[in-house]
This record gives C-alpha cells, structure tokens and sequence, in this order.
C-alpha cells in the first residue's frame, strides 16, 4: 500500500520535541503516591504518556477507591515546574529533523497552550512553532480521538489523508488513525515499538530518521508490525 504524498507534519510535544515525559513520569508517581494511589513505573508510563488530564483523573480515582477534588492538581503544579525548569531538554536530534523538513508542520498537545509555550521555550523550539500550535483545549475531545488532529488539518488547510502525525504514545497514534492520517511512532522514549505498530504506522526510533521516511513511498501494512519489532 502507498500513500498520498505528505503535506503536513503533526507534532506531538512531550516525548516527541520535548524529552519530558521521564519527568513527568517521575513526578505523576510521588503525586499519585501523595494522593492514595500508589503506580509502578511501568503502570505509570503504560498508562498516562499521552493521556488527557480527564482519563489521567479518572485512572488515579480508579486506583485511590475515591474521587478526587475539581482542582487536585493545582497544588502539584509548582513541582512539575521546578523539575522540567531544571531538568527538559529537547528530543535528540529533533531540531536536525525540524532543519531537514521539506513541508510544512505544526504541533498538536492533549497539554494546555500555556503548558506547550513553556516547554517550548525551555528548550528553544518555541519560534519553530508560532503561530502553529493546537491544543486539546481548543475541541471538545482530545486524544485518543481525532479531533485535535483534524482541527489542526483544517486550521492549516490540508487534507486528512495528507498529513502526518508523529506520536510517542498509543493514544496519539490511534488518535492519527482515527483522522485517516499516516502515523509515525517514535519509541525513542518510554512507548515500545510493539505498543505503536500498527496499520497506517511507521515506527522509528532515531529523529532523524524522520526526514527520509516522510519522503519514502510509504511502508505496506503487511510489514510495518514486522518492521516494529526487528
């Protein structure tokens, strides 16, 4: 199977420009453990890398036994701050992929406009993005649904099956799938290959890799699992 030549690529931030999510992953199991909810590290990322901030609440709920306050994250959020102010730095090799693009691209983050923008410009990608950011903020349903990605198709003005999406976490890649777009999973992170493979996806594990398979005619479904997996 070949695919439509790719018009634009769909960023993922955290674990895909930004090496945050081992932070993250840090942090979510000394809050969640704070809270009644206790997570191995393995859970931790299996479970929340790429989630919204609804499932995220509703699988800590799950594990406490009881709900938890509107707002319980706020008292948290001074800590994540401190760890990624001293601690994120961009995706290996992320800006060479960024420099040897030959489309367009933007970004679209189940995080909050406000969440994106600082983690960019810790890492000086922001100028890369402006102008071109989405959130799930900005629809009614953020990832594992399509939503996100088709409004940042059509924000840009290009056709589903022409975009590109790379993601890091099962959510997102379903997410590409549902919007009947090419998904490329980076499991240069905490994902493994075998939980982003799939149909209509090219797994990869260096960013600079990305450049030469977006212009490549595409990989047939038959062999992307067995591509995946070595």
């Amino acid at each position: 199977m070949t695919h439509e030549p790719v018009e634009l690529v769909i960023f993922d931030c955290d674990g895909v420009l930004v090496d945050s999510e081992r932070i993250y992953c840090r942090v979510d199991r000394e809050v969640f453990a704070s809270l009644g909810a206790e997570f191995t590290e393995a859970e931790v990322a299996e479970r929340f890398i790429g989630s919204s901030h609804e499932l995220l609440t509703a699988l800590v709920e799950e594990r406490r036994g009881r709900p938890l306050e509107p707002d319980w994250h706020l008292p948290f959020r001074q800590r994540y701050e401190d760890a990624l102010d001293a601690e994120l730095t961009a995706v290996e090799g992320v800006t060479d992929a960024l420099d040897a693009l030959e489309v367009p691209y933007c970004l679209a983050s189940n995080g909050s406009h406000a969440s994106i923008r600082r983690n960019l410009g810790r890492t000086g990608l922001l100028e890369r993005f402006e102008g071109r950011m989405f959130s799930a903020h900005d629809v009614s349903r953020g990832k594992p649904a399509p939503d996100l990605f088709l409004h940042a198709a059509a924000a840009l003005g290009v056709p589903p099956e022409r975009c590109a999406v790379v993601e890091d976490s099962p959510y997102g890649v379903r997410a590409a799938r549902a919007a009947g777009m090419r998904a490329f999973g980076y499991t240069g992170g905490l994902t493994g290959a075998d939980r982003l493979a799939g149909p209509g996806t090219v797994v990869f594990t260096d960013m600079r890799e990305l450049p030469a398979l977006l212009r490549g005619p595409g990989v047939p479904e038959d062999r992307e699992a067995a591509r995946a997996l070595g």
